[in-house]
């Protein structure tokens, strides 16, 4: 089983260069699997029973299944993000070094690890917008192969290498793309040639592309034991999510899968988890479906969100900057997080439920805290809880090197979050006054 996962985690990933393609790599496996898509823009037609999905800015994907007993019902959400931190392609990217060399001009999106971006293979990925007739039409591109490089100073020409560097992304982080030739080719150019599209008949008004690591994802360990993949923060989770809610059923609630963009730069966007995308869904799949108001009021407070993003796990050579009496490894099992400024959404009623679903499959978990004289980060749970009052706990799955160009996970771990997700889908859980919440 483990292996079966781990496998197609992987395919996942490799398919995921961007958030946008995330999102169609979602997009696509939900169609296959009889959901069907719903366009904003455009009436609803839900019946019970039904599997449907709604994207918004190409990025952000909810995904929900309707049970077929919604008298007294609730919504079951997991939320997760398909976004990573990459360096994002500016307009006018190309740079001429020397009448030779031709660079390209690029800023980070999201806190990385500038040293992981050195010496790597990288591809180009992400969505060009052109005009067709009156449409504006936007088109998934992707190179696949490695097209850029950003080389690292040789240490003859650059003796504190080893030391801790200063790093100006301006400078250092601008990657080698191509020779410049005599044809004259500008990037949008490229671009169409790449496309197939004829540049006399098309033109590229627009783009949102990315350098990503093209390497592929891969076990190691000598029991392979581990996973090396770019993109496990969040992609792991995400996978783990929509299998879950794939693989579930529960005939007394609505099961959502909310995959928000824009989480590695603080979710404050119109597809981010703070924007109104969650609460807009849900209030429309309540008057679709007949429900008044405060039904739907009720249904919140019978409902509960778990927040899925990875956690940082102990760090083989720096195990001083792990909290002292809630550390987290790999292959141990989930992560369910705490934090007390509220960073993370858990609090004692949410993490006992959830410690209870685990349980109950045999899931293994672990607790995480920041170590108190650190800087937390924080995710989708308090994002969420600014648009809607629901019960909600902040998981994720523990990894090593989180925010480099390549990302360490356990290989069980992934499996155990799955088996989570699919018991939470198939729970109902049901406020029973003062501070009781039954859960079966």
């Amino acid at each position: 089983m483990e292996g079966k996962i781990t496998s197609r985690l992987i395919n996942f990933i490799e398919k995921s260069p961007t958030a946008y393609h995330a999102v169609n790599t979602i997009k696509e496996q939900l169609l296959d699997n009889g959901y069907e898509e719903l366009l904003e823009s455009e009436n609803w037609s839900l019946n019970l029973g039904g599997n449907y999905f709604v994207t918004r800015g190409e990025s952000s994907i909810i995904a929900f299944k309707i049970g077929e007993n919604l008298e007294d019902y609730a919504f079951n959400i997991v939320a997760t993000h398909s976004d990573s931190p990459m360096l994002k392609i500016k307009p006018n990217p190309e740079m001429t070094v020397g009448e030779h060399y031709v660079k390209l001009n690029v800023e980070g999106y999201g806190y990385m690890i500038y040293s992981t971006w050195l010496d790597r293979q990288l591809s180009i990925a992400g969505r060009v917008v052109i005009k067709n007739n009156d449409i504006f039409e936007s088109k998934l591109v992707n190179f696949e192969k490695p097209v850029c490089v950003i080389p690292s100073q040789a240490i003859h020409i650059n003796w504190d290498a080893n030391i801790k560097m200063e790093w100006n992304p301006q400078i250092d982080l601008l990657p080698l793309f191509r020779e410049k030739s005599d044809n004259n080719d500008s990037f949008d150019d490229i671009l169409l040639k790449h496309m197939n599209l004829d540049s006399s008949k098309n033109k590229i008004y627009d783009y949102d592309l990315f350098l990503y690591n093209n390497e592929k994802g891969c076990t190691y360990g000598y029991n392979d034991e581990f996973i090396l993949a770019p993109r496990l923060d969040d992609l792991q989770s995400t996978f783990a999510a929509l299998e879950g809610i794939q693989n579930s059923e529960n005939k007394e609630t609505v099961n959502v899968f909310a995959c928000f963009d824009n989480e590695e730069v603080g979710s404050k966007t119109k597809q981010g988890a703070a924007s109104t995308f969650l609460v807009d869904t849900l209030i429309r799949i309540n008057e679709v479906l007949g429900k008044s108001k405060i039904e739907f009021h009720k249904a919140l407070k019978n409902s509960f969100i778990v927040s899925a993003d990875n956690a940082h796990a102990v760090h083989p050579n720096h195990e001083e900057k792990n909290d002292p009496t809630n550390k987290v490894y790999l292959n141990r099992g989930l992560v369910i997080k705490y934090h007390a400024a509220q960073y993370y959404t858990t609090d004692a009623m949410t993490a006992s439920i959830f410690k209870s679903i685990c349980e109950s499959v045999d899931a293994p978990y672990q607790m995480y805290t920041v170590k108190s004289d650190l800087k937390s980060g924080w995710t989708l749970g308090l994002e969420s809880s600014t648009q809607l009052s629901i019960n909600s706990v902040d998981v994720g799955l523990p990894q090593l090197a989180m925010h480099s160009a390549n990302e360490t996970a356990g290989v069980k771990d992934t499996e155990y979050l799955y088996k989570a997700l699919v018991q939470y889908y198939q729970t109902k859980m049901k406020e029973c006054g003062g501070m009781k919440i039954k859960v079966n």
